[in-house]
């Protein structure tokens, strides 16, 4: 490794230290009780309480669940283990050294319901090289868990946190001094906390889907070369300083949908049919977006992705700002081949910001038909 990385290690373990402190005050509840009143919420009674325990799946599908709540709370177990590894982003064999949750970029959707409590055991294998930790927008206090799971390789943690507001939400790496790294690096994914009674519109009458897709849009720097060319590196720390030079250019090299370019397109296509509802839940940890269906439209939108806040309906295209995550419900009405793009154009057709969903079913004339085909004129 370099001197430079070997340095930022060392302050990354300092800052550890000091983030642990934090981290304990918060537990402790010491910073919260100053002069707060002495009323508490009443004590829930972590054993009474059902288990269930989830099996995580990659993006673009995510793992079973109930769209409404099934009983009373329950604690529900997520187990990710981090993986450093190699990834090729595009069709030109462009390698980073990818940071992931299970594997994958983005990791996996996360889908408990309001009122759960989410219980994740965190894996850093002892044949990874940096610390990790998790911090999830959708959680309270002590750096969203970031300060209480720092873990070095051949560690692992166990956090619990409540679920206590509806949506969709960011989870990212947060190492103290490397937080911008981790999650460039492709550590971050998304949880989604439904209402116990499902998913609703500005009336209150039921929002059910048939299928849900996640898309985490990720923003990778990767360095070059004298000659132009995309260097390759042996491990994570070897890339450090490169990598941070062009990051702190605000310059992309890649913008990309699940990990690379095309990796939702050609054989890898989101799938439906005509008729059926779709819920795309969409997330980008670091730059903002603007996710658009050419061809559809978003039947209900929570581009904030808080499901206490009634939905926005028949969008075009959705803003969501970086660190954030969204959720668009469509019902597909036409067969054929729809591009989901992030609607800055260059982003999407010049660095990889792109899917396709292939439909089947009837055409609908009445929807759209050639009435002349194209002709000299």
């Amino acid at each position: 490794m370099t001197d430079q990385f070997q340095l930022s290690r060392r302050a990354v373990l300092a800052g550890a230290a000091l983030t642990g402190a934090v981290g304990t005050l918060v537990a402790n509840g010491t910073a919260a009780r100053a002069n707060q009143p002495a009323t508490k919420p009443a004590a829930v009674d972590i054993n009474a309480l059902p288990r269930v325990k989830a099996e995580l799946v990659a993006p673009p599908f995510v793992h079973a669940h109930t769209q409404k709540a099934e009983g009373g709370p329950k604690i529900v177990e997520f187990t990710m283990t981090i993986h450093e590894k190699k990834l090729v982003i595009d069709d030109q064999g462009t390698e980073v050294q990818a940071m992931t949750f299970n594997g994958s970029v983005p990791g996996p959707l996360m889908v408990v319901h309001e009122g759960d409590y989410v219980e994740l055991t965190l894996i850093n294998p002892e044949t990874n090289t940096l610390q990790h930790n998790i911090d999830f927008h959708a959680a309270t206090g002590a750096l969203g868990g970031g300060a209480l799971t720092e873990i070095n390789p051949g560690e692992s943690t166990i956090l619990r946190f409540k679920a206590t507001r509806a949506g969709v939400f960011v989870y990212h790496c947060a190492p103290p001094g490397m937080v911008p790294w981790h999650v460039t690096s492709g550590m971050n994914g998304a949880i989604m906390v439904l209402p116990r009674d499902g998913l609703k519109d500005a009336k209150g009458n039921d929002i059910t889907y048939d299928k849900v897709y996640y898309v985490g849009e990720q923003d990778f720097y990767v360095p070059r070369d004298e000659k132009g060319n995309f260097k390759t590196y042996e491990n994570p720390g070897d890339a450090y300083v490169d990598t941070l030079e062009v990051m702190r250019k605000l310059t992309p090299t890649h913008v990309v949908f699940n990990g690379a370019v095309g990796a939702l397109t050609g054989d890898k296509a989101l799938t439906a049919a005509v008729g059926e509802k779709v819920l795309i839940v969409h997330s980008q940890a670091n730059r903002d977006t603007r996710p658009h269906l050419i061809g559809g439209h978003g039947d209900y939108v929570w581009a904030g992705g808080k499901f206490n806040n009634p939905p926005d309906v028949d969008q075009e295209t959705w803003f969501i700002p970086g660190g954030a995550a969204a959720a668009a419900l469509y019902t597909f009405l036409q067969p054929g081949i729809y591009a989901y793009v992030n609607h800055n154009l260059i982003e999407a057709f010049e660095l990889g910001a792109a899917a396709h969903f292939k439909v089947t079913g009837e055409w609908n004339d009445d929807l759209m038909t050639s009435v002349k085909p194209g002709a000299s004129i």
